[in-house]
């Protein structure tokens, strides 16, 4: 195993500077995808969580202005931040159409108020979503990034490992395995890097993008569930 690992050094420490160059072109890649691997798992496992505490409380409550208290305590929930930004428009209603301003912050909309309809908090609600969707997509587009380019720039050092290996030949007018096997090694580096990049990076961004369309479809059918409350009980 020593001696392994020694080799792959020595391969490395005696190859090209074009090939050294792209060993620490995929390193980055491969340092920035792993950062965000990592951020994201935080996030995403932290957005299901607060989002399902949300949701229970929501519904068992159905206390808007007792939700709205609760949706500012689990900020790391996608559904809460929509919650919050549907419920604010709703007070902008309330309150102008003759709620006391001066209380208006923190207490559920009246029930005796009678409202034109809910197509602000349409609104409201379809930017904030849009505005979630933004937000945890953020970063990922770079893994996909990732995983179609750098098996092209591995393989790109694996031609110029090869490109060395036809050039040692040409030099020293043998074709034996000395001559060519350093060239052959860098190329078969380069082209292993590349692949040990690429394939955590696409497998991570099919994970993420999976679990955003679950939160998108969950940020979409609790809006619809907050507008059926609206139009059946408050605003009607």
């Amino acid at each position: 195993m020593v001696a392994t690992e020694m080799d792959y050094i020595h391969i490395i420490g005696n190859a090209s500077l074009m090939v050294k160059f792209v060993l620490l072109l995929l390193l980055f890649f491969s340092v920035m995808s792993w950062a965000i691997i990592i951020i994201k798992i935080r996030y995403i496992r932290k957005a299901f969580k607060e989002s399902d505490i949300f949701i229970d409380y929501f519904w068992k409550s159905r206390d808007l202005a007792g939700a709205f208290t609760k949706a500012k305590q689990l900020d790391g929930s996608p559904v809460a931040r929509i919650f919050r930004i549907g419920y604010a428009e709703l007070r902008k209603l309330n309150t102008g159409k003759g709620g006391d301003e001066a209380t208006a912050d923190e207490r559920a909309p009246s029930l005796r108020h009678e409202f034109s309809g809910t197509d602000n908090v349409k609104r409201a609600l379809r930017r904030a979503i849009n505005t979630e969707m933004t937000r945890i997509t953020q970063m990922v587009p770079f893994l996909a990034t990732t995983g179609n380019t750098t098996p092209f720039i591995g393989l790109f050092g694996t031609v110029w490992g090869i490109m060395n290996s036809f050039h040692g030949i040409g030099q020293r007018g043998s074709a034996s395995l000395a001559v060519v096997a350093p060239g052959i090694s860098e190329a078969l580096v380069a082209t292993a890097a590349g692949l040990a990049v690429a394939i955590p990076a696409v497998i991570a961004f099919n994970h993420f993008m999976q679990k955003i369309r679950v939160i998108e479809s969950e940020l979409h059918s609790f809006s619809a569930d907050f507008l059926n409350i609206l139009d059946r009980d408050i605003l009607r």
